[in-house]
């Protein structure tokens, strides 16, 4: 997995690129990014498979904010290894990926 930051001059916002491997990818199967910056909708943002197999989406995420995250993969939750930090979260009894922009 990797999560790389883009932020912008021009305005308040920062590109995040979310990837998954294909291994991560549990076969192959459509990974959705699932967060506070889309409700938590398990369907709202589908990564784009690459020709590699690994997965990949960029977002634009408002700066000066903490956003909690998952990988969501054929009915497998994921954590981003690379995230700035994890909190536990009472509702799943399991950490969330936190990503600070």
């Amino acid at each position: 997995m990797a999560l790389s930051k883009q932020f912008l001059k021009s305005r308040p916002v920062c590109k995040v690129k979310f990837a998954v491997s294909k291994d991560t990818a549990n076969g192959g199967g459509t990974v959705f990014v699932v967060g506070d910056f889309n409700n938590w909708s398990e369907t709202a943002s589908p990564m784009k498979k690459q020709k590699d197999g690994s997965h990949a989406l960029t977002m634009e995420l408002k700066t000066g904010k903490d956003y909690r995250f998952r990988y969501l993969s054929n009915g497998h939750w994921y954590n981003e290894a690379e995230a700035d930090r994890f909190e536990f979260c009472s509702y799943s009894a399991e950490d969330n990926s936190v990503i600070s922009v």
